[in-house]
């Protein structure tokens, strides 16, 4: 719906945790709840575990609230940065909840993490409400900047002008790049939580994904007006990547256990691929909830890498832009839980699983089929890091988060009611001369008189 308009700010409209509410026609007053309930994890805001981020030779991997910076070339005189949020200075302000008393300070768990295009910069949130920028050639700290609320996604424009915040109650702000100090600046809102944000290469629009199923095409210039709307998942979207060699496609995933591409200008939808747990794509789906915790793509081959929550797996799929689909390949098992995913072109995917003695593996192409390096030694030496570091991984190595707090709950009332219903109807059949309580229906005086012939 191009042209359409959307007020800035919207959504503080509404608690995230609100729920939205669907009635069944015909029920009178009696109502089926449909109802987002919860916030994800850790008390209302979503938990984050390790994560992986690379860009050109540089990778980071974090944990709880540090993170390690380090080169995947071979060559041994590297430098290895760290950090850690605790040590941050500027804390948010404190705020009081809605019982009056002072709200959570936060434990400084990094929950989102980006690079800029170029590598030059990168950017993290953390759950003390922080915006705290860095410079990457060579490593140094730029700014600490506070945010409004708890941030759940991040990126930045491909000029890298600014940085685009995405939060738990449905803004996005920007924070300039070249201004290190400077405040936010309130861009556009949507009803409910927003999960994940991106940018198009040639930063004319903004998209962002929500709880309730949406994906907002709006102008970078003009925030409140909204390009389009992607419209097609029956579950929360947690994550989109425009593809960056295909600037007009975008790859969609969300709680509904779909991968779906789209034509992001128009909305409109041109593939969707079906996922399951145990089986194949191809096959029929199974109950299990699951929801995909990362989108990585390598322009070399057009190869997409899908990681979802509490599966110990990963989907590899071909996008064919000129058919406009994507190409099942294979699935890529895990002994371990993998806490991430990301590509390095010419080199491979790598994989960051929760196992000491082999943290870090690294996939490539044999005959077509991806499969795991016997030995390289860029992964042996990433690994030692975090084997000496293993401190900040081991805190998160048994926390469950994912998206499992995100998923509609219904509560269906409506069977009983009609259940109910119906055996009071029965039971007047049976005693047409009962009252509505199934009681002996008492007589006036001279009733029976008055109704019987003269």
């Amino acid at each position: 719906m191009p042209g359409a308009s959307g007020a800035a700010g919207a959504g503080r409209a509404r608690h995230p945790a609100a729920p939205y509410v669907t009635s069944l026609p015909g029920a009178g007053r009696k109502w089926l709840w449909a109802a987002h309930v919860g916030g994800g994890a850790a008390g209302g805001r979503m938990a984050s575990s390790a994560g992986l981020a690379l860009c050109g030779q540089t990778l980071v991997v974090r944990g709880g609230s540090r993170f390690l910076a380090t080169s995947t070339a071979s060559s041994d005189d590297d430098v290895l940065f760290a950090y850690d949020c605790s040590t941050a200075a500027e804390k948010s302000q404190e705020s009081k909840g809605e019982d009056g008393q002072p709200a959570d300070k936060g434990s400084d768990t990094i929950l989102a993490s980006t690079f800029s295009k170029s590598g030059s910069y990168f950017a993290l949130t953390d759950d003390s409400k922080r915006l705290i920028l860095f410079r990457t050639k060579p490593w140094q700290c730029l700014s600490v900047r506070t945010v409004v609320r708890r941030c759940t996604a991040l990126t930045f424009t491909a000029s890298e002008e600014k940085l685009l915040v995405a939060d738990k109650s449905g803004d996005v702000y920007s924070f300039s790049v070249l201004e290190p100090q400077g405040c936010g600046k309130l861009e556009l809102g949507h009803l409910s939580m927003l999960l994940d944000v991106a940018v198009s290469p040639d930063d004319c629009y903004v998209l962002t994904a929500d709880r309730d199923e949406k994906i907002r095409v709006s102008w970078a210039a003009a925030p409140h007006s909204i390009e389009s709307f992607c419209l097609g998942h029956t579950e929360f979207v947690s994550r989109i990547f425009v593809v960056p060699d295909h600037p007009e496609l975008l790859l969609s995933a969300s709680g509904d256990r779909t991968l779906r591409l789209w034509e992001y200008r128009s909305g409109r939808e041109l593939h969707c691929c079906h996922l399951t747990s145990p089986q194949e794509p191809a096959e029929p789906r199974g109950d299990e909830r699951f929801a995909a915790s990362r989108i990585t793509y390598r322009n070399q081959d057009g190869c997409v890498a899908l990681l979802c929550d509490c599966i110990p797996a990963v989907y590899v799929f071909q996008l064919d832009a000129a058919r406009q689909q994507l190409v099942y390949r294979q699935r890529l098992t895990f002994r371990h839980r993998v806490w991430d995913i990301a590509f390095e072109e010419g080199r491979g995917l790598w994989v960051l699983q929760d196992h000491r003695e082999a943290p870090l593996v690294l996939c490539r192409p044999v005959g077509g089929q991806w499969q795991a390096a016997p030995e390289d030694a860029a992964v042996e030496k990433v690994s030692a890091h975090l084997r000496g570091n293993w401190a900040m991984l081991e805190g998160v190595a048994g926390v469950d988060v994912g998206f499992s707090g995100l998923y509609k709950a219904t509560f269906d009332n409506v069977t009983a009611y009609l259940r109910k219903k119906e055996e009071r109807l029965q039971k007047r059949r049976q005693n047409p001369a009962a009252g509505p309580n199934g009681q002996a229906k008492k007589m006036k005086p001279g009733e029976a008189s008055l109704r019987c012939p003269s």
